[in-house]
């Protein structure tokens, strides 16, 4: 009892001091991170993580204190699968507006750490779908998860998985394009949190490797704002070569902040356009 009793201690620092991180002042976001063990969705201790110099490292021993910090834990380190840094994603979180009762779709779910974050945040009356193309990972989540009956975790690709219309889907992954499902399904006045990431720039600063944005649907149009930058794991399935150099060649001009818009189909006038590939385009207002 008492040490499950530091632990709580100890939790509610870590979420105060990961959201100062980024500038979120959000009481709902900070109890989710205070009410969810990190450590109940890595695996059994020592952990690996990475240190400013040796690289990744097992902590000194099993003890959970050691992840509750602000940096990755490694999942499954050949692959260099991690569960990712909680501040970036108390970050995009914050972003998604999400609402207790909302239905969230979580592509690319992992172990299901964020998964449930956001199951917090939705509480009993809404809903989480989680998605996880590894079956591996994906066995864990419905695992670690299991104690959530309004999660529900499908294995298969997020990007072809059928799900009901969502008030927020937020992908785990890198992609250079949105998926068409994803905006198909983005219920009216839904946010879609989308990592858009090249793999042209590997040696450029991380503002030059990707950007976030969140998407916003009113019928019929989609807004847009730029989050943050983003160095992601790639999302395989929602990446091509023509729209990859499309992106890098929009990093590397800049401007990702005076973006406004989402449009589907290619008839905006390019001095409009940040970025511009086949079937779809952000873009700039006319005053900005």
């Amino acid at each position: 009892m008492k040490r499950a009793m530091e632990l709580a201690i100890i939790r509610c620092a870590y979420a105060k001091q990961i959201l100062a991180v980024v500038q979120v002042d959000d009481p709902r976001i900070e109890a989710a991170f205070a009410a969810v063990p990190r450590e109940d969705f890595l695996g059994p201790g020592p952990w690996v993580i990475p240190r400013w110099i040796g690289g990744f490292v097992p902590t000194p021993s099993a003890d959970p204190v050691y992840v509750y910090v602000d940096t990755v834990v490694s999942i499954v380190r050949e692959k260099d699968i991690n569960n990712g840094q909680p501040s970036v994603h108390a970050k995009w979180i914050a972003s998604a507006a999400i609402n207790e009762g909302d239905h969230v779709v979580h592509v690319g779910t992992g172990t299901g750490y964020y998964t449930a974050i956001m199951a917090h945040l939705v509480g009993s009356s809404g809903r989480v779908t989680g998605i996880e193309i590894d079956q591996t990972l994906a066995t864990r989540a419905k695992v670690n998860l299991a104690s959530y009956s309004y999660v529900q975790i499908i294995e298969g690709d997020g990007t072809l998985v059928p799900f009901d219309d969502a008030d927020v889907i937020y992908v785990n992954a890198g992609v250079t394009r949105p998926a068409d499902a994803w905006l198909d399904r983005l219920g009216d006045g839904g946010r879609l949190i989308l990592p858009l990431s090249t793999s042209s720039n590997h040696n450029a600063g991380i503002e030059r490797r990707g950007a976030v944005f969140r998407i916003d649907y009113q019928a019929p149009r989609y807004t847009a704002k730029w989050i943050s930058p983003v160095g992601i794991i790639p999302c395989e399935s929602a990446r091509d070569e023509a729209s990859d150099a499309a992106l890098a060649a929009a990093l590397n001009k800049g401007g990702w902040e005076r973006v406004t818009h989402l449009h589907r189909g290619n008839e905006q006038p390019e001095d409009r356009c940040w970025l511009r590939t086949p079937g779809w385009s952000l873009t700039y207002s006319p005053d900005s």
